[in-house]
């Protein structure tokens, strides 16, 4: 079975504004523009978290577009989901998933579906940028909600060039993602690299630790 990598980080947050704010405050940086997803009704901002041990990695701030029509189906991530509503307006953006890059999305999926997972359909989604159409392939569970809490990533497949290619060095990178509540045979199926740190519930489903400017930063999923 050939690998995954970890292909990005996604912070819900009540608003765009809101995220940025959050970024600066929590990391130190600046993020960059993203730009609006038709498929899903949401817009996001970026931050390069590439490394020598993450290549191609990245953080995205994602939120609910206000001027987007609705999309007709779940939003990923769950961000329609009334309990994280309501904490992202009280309590600002959260960890609320992480996305695995594969060469081989359907057969990720596949496996997946093996270990009796529903991940649902592969999607195909882009957005605009100022270097041009990104595209891509994702699959996302009917639902919307990331699998086993989160600790099982979002699949995607890039068609082109990757969003990092675009994006300079933010001075954050990814020092670590633990994971809890991801079952043996999932590990099996993606072969994440670079590896993360499993172990076993209760606990947040996803916790991550960042080299910034001001030191290492810790952030966890709710629970």
């Amino acid at each position: 079975m050939q690998h995954t990598e970890i292909d990005h980080l996604v912070i819900a947050a009540d608003s765009l504004a809101q995220g940025a704010a959050w970024c600066e405050a929590t990391l130190g940086v600046a993020s960059l523009p993203g730009g609006e997803h038709a498929l899903m009704g949401t817009h996001n901002r970026l931050l390069n978290l590439s490394s020598a041990s993450a290549p191609q990695c990245y953080l995205e701030i994602i939120a609910i577009n206000p001027a987007a029509p609705d999309p007709g189906r779940a939003r990923w991530f769950g961000l329609e989901q009334p309990a994280l509503q309501a904490r992202l307006r009280d309590q600002g953006p959260e960890l609320v998933g992480y996305v695995a890059r594969s060469a081989m999305v359907d057969m990720h999926r596949w496996g997946l579906i093996n270990c009796r997972f529903q991940p649902g359909p592969t999607l195909r989604a882009s957005r605009q940028t100022a270097q041009g159409l990104l595209e891509w392939q994702i699959v996302v569970a009917d639902d919307g909600l990331p699998l086993a809490g989160g600790a099982v990533p979002t699949l995607i497949q890039w068609s082109g060039p990757h969003p990092t290619a675009a994006m300079p060095d933010s001075g954050i990178s990814l020092k670590q993602l633990t994971v809890r509540g991801m079952p043996d045979q999932a590990a099996q199926v993606l072969r994440l690299r670079p590896a993360v740190q499993r172990e076993a519930l209760p606990g947040a489903a996803l916790s991550v630790t960042l080299n910034t400017p001001r030191g290492e930063v810790a952030l966890s999923s709710f629970g």
